[in-house]
């Protein structure tokens, strides 16, 4: 049995994974392309096959009905179910609606929702992989996002301030003359 097992626990590998990226200032645009990137790579190299923009069992609107969605990444694990991937930043309903259809289709489904504040959670089967980051208006007045990589290291100890320093009193030069 793989460690992997459960969508929860594909989701917390996943989720390491992702935390150790670092970036500063980047666009809305540029993050969901960092994010997708990342998980191709973290599924590869696990040795499964991963694919960007995959077909999805969700056909399309009309009058593309005879077309399907597709999914930011699909991934092929042998002996296992497979794997979808959506990357978003807004709470999109479609989005939501995509990923419960391919969990009833007997994959699993992964929704990355990257940005600044609390992340909800989907209802299940969909398992959110949350993915903070910082975001700020830059000097374009264009948002921007930053995320520090979780080295997995601790913080450093700090030193205690209350009696670290005791005032001393001053001793005045003597006046010349005197």
């Amino acid at each position: 049995m793989d460690a992997e097992d459960t969508a929860e626990q594909l989701a917390a590998v996943l989720g390491a994974h992702l935390d150790r990226l670092a970036f500063a200032d980047r666009g809305t645009d540029d993050v969901t392309e960092l994010l997708i990137a990342a998980t191709v790579e973290w599924a590869r190299g696990r040795g499964w096959r991963a694919y960007r923009r995959a077909a999805s069992v969700v056909p399309l609107p009309p009058p593309y009905e005879r077309q399907f969605s597709v999914v930011d990444v699909g991934i092929a694990r042998p002996g296992a179910a497979p794997v979808v991937v959506e990357v978003d930043h807004a709470d999109r309903r479609r989005t939501l609606d995509k990923l419960a259809a391919e969990a009833a289709a007997g994959r699993v489904a992964l929704w990355v929702r990257w940005g600044a504040g609390r992340l909800a959670p989907p209802p299940p089967p969909v398992v959110l992989v949350p993915f903070p980051v910082i975001s700020r208006r830059g000097p374009s007045g264009a948002r921007v996002h930053s995320h520090t990589a979780d080295t997995g290291r601790p913080a450093p100890a700090h030193t205690e301030s209350s009696g670290a320093f005791t005032p001393q009193p001053m001793a005045l030069p003597a006046e010349p003359g005197r």
